[in-house]
């Protein structure tokens, strides 16, 4: 083969082989980058401005018409406003404000009433590292965390103010449709299937009406496993 042709082809292979370098780098600068926002955009704090307290529920608006009321589990880092879409993918990957967010937000189910009257509201929230969105969740699998961790507060943007008391910790499949049919599912039946089946299970106490909340989040992309944490809620009267 002439030696010029050889030089050529060498050339050529060298470049070749700078530029998939090149790219291979950029891809993983980007991998990084990806990383990193889906980290912060997970922990962004900046939202704690908009929590709502008793006197002033309306705050919640500022953020947008789809935020119905703020979420916090004391003791851990779920403190988030609760969105609500059109539908159950709408805020999957969508922050508060409305903008693109790998970590999504915390939103309840698209077929429960957004002032949540109704007996049983579902609340979902992406499984994310060091306890952010509802990461935290996979911690009450632990009995001693559990009954470390068993109160929290619901506020709505009507000016409802509830209590939670967490009785329940489950593993469930996202096609139980007792768990994922929020609209359908009669209180005491979840009680009844939690009590014979959930990891953790306390009797819940209730002085009136029966109302639950569950904080549902994905184990990995792999599975259709669920970990499901489960209250009580009772109204505050002001």
């Amino acid at each position: 083969m002439n030696r010029k042709v050889i030089i050529f082809f060498d050339k050529l292979f060298d470049r070749i082989v700078i530029l998939a370098s090149l790219l291979f780098f950029l891809i993983c600068i980007y991998a990084m980058y990806d990383a990193v926002m889906i980290y912060y955009n997970a922990n962004d704090t900046s939202v704690l401005k908009y929590k709502p307290d008793l006197t002033n529920p309306e705050v919640l608006q500022e953020i947008s018409t789809d935020a119905i009321a703020w979420i916090t589990v004391d003791g851990t880092r779920i403190d988030y406003p609760v969105m609500q879409g059109k539908d159950n993918r709408e805020y999957l990957n969508k922050n508060p404000f409305g903008k693109y967010s790998l970590s999504g937000s915390i939103f309840l189910d698209s077929r429960n009433q957004g002032d949540f009257s109704d007996g049983y509201s579902l609340l979902h929230g992406h499984h994310m590292e060091y306890g952010a969105m509802f990461g935290a969740l996979d911690e009450f699998k632990d009995k001693e965390y559990f009954d470390s961790h068993r109160t929290g507060q619901l506020i709505t943007v009507g000016g409802k103010v509830y209590d939670i008391r967490f009785f329940a910790a489950a593993m469930v499949k996202a096609t139980d449709s007792l768990v994922f049919s929020p609209a359908k599912a009669e209180p005491a039946a979840l009680i009844e299937m939690l009590s014979r089946s959930a990891m953790i299970y306390e009797p819940p106490e209730t002085q009136g009406e029966l109302k639950l909340i569950a904080l549902s989040t994905c184990q990995d992309a792999a599975t259709i496993d669920r970990m499901v944490l489960f209250g009580v809620m009772e109204e505050v009267l002001l």
